[in-house]
């Protein structure tokens, strides 16, 4: 053998020991991937949860997978993600699953439900009771994944102008409401709309509306709605509202099976840092609305108000069973979950609560 050969010999199996033990060289492939969320730019909260979720993509990838994000200042289409995901315009969304029932019924269960699940409950609900199938069975169909994308927990009923005494108060009543709960207030003559976020005080300020949920605490004091409408109700409709990223079908499949599973788990930790991050910013926010705006009336809506919304809502659900045998799937999974898991929520974290109450 010459020693020419052996050189050569040599150098190749040091190259490929150099390659072996660098993983990550500048040949890899980078992924590139735009984002488009419904929200306005630097939007508290719910516009952490996609930039999170990108850092941490990058991060876990080690530059493999970077995703940049556009706010609705850039795209001008806050209630529109869906088409603009589904479509290929962006390869991914971060918004809400109900902004779409208007072209997909079948989204709007999969946000919240008026009545329904706590967010612990409908996190289990997803992951452990068939609702990441059932998703998948809506979303897939448009050629789209869907993935919960952060909880704003519990959230209050909203902002009045006026005192809600009565059913007969919500007759005529101009509100912003989105999802099953609006239909549920139409049902009972109010008059529901959906504002999105930027334009929310302008709206009540000018009368265009007559109140208007948004969030709770975390995000409902420095929009200023106090200043405008000093009634401030716990809430009925929205018990566990879950955002949800969005991701194209064709756009997925490109992608290794590895950047798949980074982008999964930096999905499902920024929804749950959201969610922790929301109840802090809730409670935070809370003591400060008592202590700096003590003119805010909290109100809790009267018993016959809420059975009222309650008898609505019935009639509603049963009329989505039967006019669609997916909605009624859907709707029959999360009430078997619900009347599943409330029984352990009431002996567990009620009985708790009632125990420290006097």
């Amino acid at each position: 053998m010459s020693k020419r050969f052996t050189l050569k010999r040599l150098l190749a199996v040091s190259v490929c020991g150099v390659a072996l033990a660098n993983p990550v060289h500048a040949a890899e492939k980078v992924y590139r991937l735009k984002l488009a969320e419904s929200w306005p730019s630097n939007f508290p909260i719910f516009g952490d949860a996609p930039k999170n979720m990108a850092k941490m993509a990058e991060a876990m990838s080690n530059g493999r997978l970077k995703i940049t994000i556009d706010s609705k200042n850039k795209h001008k289409s806050a209630l529109g993600i869906f088409d603009l995901v589904r479509s290929g315009q962006y390869d991914m969304g971060h918004s809400a699953s109900y902004y779409y029932k208007g072209k997909v019924p079948n989204t709007l269960y999969f946000t919240t439900m008026p009545f329904g699940m706590t967010a612990p409950e409908q996190y289990a609900w997803f992951y452990f009771g068939g609702g990441m199938d059932l998703m998948e069975k809506v979303y897939g169909e448009f050629g789209v994944l869907s993935f919960p994308g952060g909880n704003t927990g519990n959230q209050m009923g909203g902002w009045f102008q006026k005192e809600i005494n009565s059913i007969e108060d919500l007759k005529g009543l101009k509100m912003r409401i989105p999802g099953f709960a609006g239909e549920v207030l139409a049902k009972v003559g109010a008059k529901p709309t959906n504002i999105p976020a930027g334009e929310l005080y302008t709206a009540l300020e000018r009368r265009t509306i007559d109140a208007l949920e948004w969030v709770g605490p975390s995000l409902d004091l420095r929009m200023g709605f106090h200043k405008i409408a000093p009634y401030y109700y716990t809430g009925w409709h929205e018990p566990g509202t879950e955002l949800n990223f969005m991701v194209n079908a064709r756009v997925w499949k490109k992608l290794p099976e590895d950047l798949q599973a980074i982008l999964k788990v930096a999905m499902r930790t920024a929804a749950y840092d959201m969610y922790i991050q929301s109840y802090h910013a809730s409670a935070e926010n809370w003591a400060k609305m008592k202590s700096e705006f003590p003119n805010i009336q909290v109100k809790t809506f009267p018993k016959s108000v809420v059975t009222a919304l309650q008898k609505a809502n019935d009639a509603l659900l049963e009329e989505k069973r039967a006019s669609d045998p997916l909605a009624k799937e859907i709707l029959d999974s999360q009430a078997r979950y619900l009347e599943k898991v409330r029984v352990w929520s009431e002996i567990s974290d009620n009985a708790y609560l009632n125990s420290l109450s006097d």
